[in-house]
């Protein structure tokens, strides 16, 4: 435990290998850049993590991938507390998910969220595994979902000749069929048959600029 950045580093020792070698310093510069993170949001607003433990009461949930290149919080500009964020790859919204069911259950009638965003983004690895007959592994299951969004828009999709902008616009596509998943959802239904919120925006970010396309 690191008490200036207030984590712990807990490492699991199977009790049939007797040890597990574990060496501390490689982590020792996330503890400190940890403590140069929370040194600095206190600077700005003093008293910050005392009132952030108090509550969370984010207006926004975001679903979003899962990719190192598209942290939820940073591209929007928003601090801890202002953002609930559920990833998964390829920023899918599945009815059988119970995991992503239960992140917009829990956003929509305990917080009380004002807008859902379901955000892609372009060079997604995930859409580019989607449209290649290439086998991955477990991931080719979750993956189906992206490749029945392809094969509804099969036509539109081939016509488009040059390869990148066929990605990309598969990944427009995986959007705006996710904000559709997520409408259909009983959740979203039942807030809005009350006459509440949330609002439904569909996004994709760019990763070559840090810019963000409706």
């Amino acid at each position: 435990y690191d008490k200036d950045s207030r984590c712990f580093d807990i490492v699991p020792v199977p009790a049939r290998f007797g040890s597990v070698h574990c060496d501390p310093m490689k982590l020792d510069s996330l503890f400190e850049k940890n403590r140069e993170w929370a040194k600095d949001i206190e600077s700005q607003s003093p008293g910050f993590f005392t009132r952030l433990q108090q509550q969370q009461s984010p207006q926004y949930l975001w679903i979003g991938c899962s990719d190192s290149r598209v942290p939820a919080n940073e591209i929007v500009g928003l601090l801890p507390g202002e953002l609930f964020v559920h990833r998964n790859v390829a920023n899918l919204v599945v009815h059988s998910d119970l995991n992503c069911l239960s992140v917009m259950e829990f956003a929509i009638d305990s917080l009380q969220v004002k807008h859902i965003i379901v955000c892609g983004h372009y060079q997604c690895g995930g859409i580019r595994a989607a449209m290649s007959n290439t086998s991955f592994g477990l991931i080719d299951n979750w993956l189906r979902h992206v490749k029945d969004v392809y094969r509804l828009h099969l036509n539109d999709l081939q016509n488009i000749a040059d390869e990148s902008k066929r990605y990309d616009r598969l990944v427009e596509l995986n959007v705006m069929q996710q904000v559709y998943n997520l409408c259909k959802t009983s959740i979203v239904q039942s807030g809005w048959q009350k006459g509440e919120f949330p609002y439904i925006h569909g996004w994709v970010y760019d990763v070559n600029d840090g810019d963000r396309k409706s």
